[in-house]
């Protein structure tokens, strides 16, 4: 039996709100469900618990600024300086190749590390990450971005989430995040009063 058999890889690229961001789309999941890596600098590519040989690998390039993965896509951010109409195509032909050749995403202990995770949520939590989940992730992440819940103070009604990806740094993710996410939550889940994002 023949096990160098590589799978069809295709990659197509969509924009994002944040003009220095581009996603990179992949016929095949990269993240199991519901996880999210976000690398702002090349040294968040080595920890414990991220370390990613393909983000090291697209650090190489000099004018990568950060780079995000998550479900079946890479969103990768650029400096100011470079035009992505003169880069676009050596990334999309290297993540092909890297694909192809069936190179290791993350670390092996990166998978161990985030496989192993099990919390017990609030029946308010639950809800919260529920509306995400359904509602606004599916939203945020056709934009090239992740949010994921971060913490809920049950006392002041203040949940905090993670923008990742493109929405990091976005002029628009603010705006997203208080008229669309929060408009929804408060809504949806009367214990929510705000919304507050970090890592913008």
């Amino acid at each position: 039996m023949n096990s160098t058999l590589s799978r069809p890889v295709s990659i197509f690229t969509e924009g994002s709100p944040n003009p220095n961001s581009m996603k990179f789309v992949v016929s095949f999941e990269l993240v199991p469900s519901g996880l999210t890596f976000d690398y702002a600098t090349p040294g968040d590519a080595l920890l414990d618990g991220k370390a990613s040989p393909l983000a090291v690998a697209l650090f190489g390039f000099e004018f990568v600024r950060r780079v995000f993965i998550s479900g079946n896509f890479v969103t990768v951010t650029k400096d100011e300086e470079t035009e992505w109409d003169d880069v676009l195509f050596e990334v999309k032909l290297f993540l092909k190749e890297y694909f192809t050749e069936q190179k290791p995403v993350f670390a092996q202990r990166t998978m161990e590390a985030n496989t192993t995770k099990l919390d017990i949520d609030s029946e308010t939590v639950q809800k919260i990450k529920a509306v995400l989940d359904q509602y606004i992730r599916p939203a945020v992440e056709s934009d090239g971005g992740a949010i994921s819940f971060h913490t809920f103070d049950e006392a002041a009604g203040t949940v905090k989430v993670l923008l990742q990806g493109s929405c990091s740094g976005c002029p628009s993710s603010t705006l997203t995040l208080k008229a669309g996410i929060e408009n929804l939550l408060t809504r949806l889940v009367p214990e929510v009063k705000t919304v507050e994002a970090e890592g913008v």
